[in-house]
């Protein structure tokens, strides 16, 4: 390139970055919020959007009833290995259906970092089994509790900021919907 030509592309750049340019869409530049505001109860909202996307919701009172609900599932489904590195949720879990292997488990169960009503979203994180047993298992379980719904991603992302203090976890994974991508990343 010539240095004329490449001096007449400078020139025009500076004059450009001068003067300023009339903004396309004045209103984008807003600081209201792009979405509604929540207008049904937190629980309700992410059930609907987590159901609408595929996902199965079932609400539980208490760790007897989420272990009820589990053994619905293993008996419906003729489950015999399931998958959880978390003790907490292994009470969970009849004895003789844990597994320690991945590969070959029929469920896996996890909890997350927070859920997104807005968009029906599970946040997980390293801390969660990372994306392991989130998307290797043929079918994921994740107990959580209403106290971590918040409404929109960046409500979950300020969650994370405060939990964590700056010092996020290696992983986060934003899971909308039952994973399309499973069957393909196990082959």
């Amino acid at each position: 390139m010539s240095s004329t030509a490449r001096n007449n592309i400078l020139r025009k750049i500076r004059a450009a970055l001068t003067s300023s340019t009339r903004l396309p869409f004045p209103l984008s530049e807003a600081s209201a919020p792009v979405f509604q505001p929540l207008q049904q109860d937190i629980v309700v909202e992410f059930a609907e959007q987590f159901t609408q996307l595929q996902g199965k919701f079932v609400f539980c009172t208490g760790e007897d009833e989420a272990r009820q609900q589990i053994e619905i599932l293993y008996l419906q489904h003729q489950w015999t290995k399931i998958y959880c590195q978390f003790p907490k949720w292994n009470t969970l879990i009849a004895p003789d259906m844990r597994t320690p292997d991945i590969v070959t488990c029929d469920a896996s169960i996890t909890d997350c970092e927070v859920l997104v009503a807005r968009t029906g979203t599970l946040v997980l994180s390293a801390n969660n089994s990372g994306r392991v047993a989130s998307v290797y298992a043929p079918v994921h379980i994740c107990v959580a509790y209403t106290s971590q719904l918040v409404y929109d991603l960046k409500d979950a992302l300020t969650h994370l900021q405060g939990k964590y203090r700056g010092n996020l976890p290696s992983l986060i994974s934003f899971a909308t919907g039952p994973s399309r991508t499973a069957d393909i990343e196990k082959h």
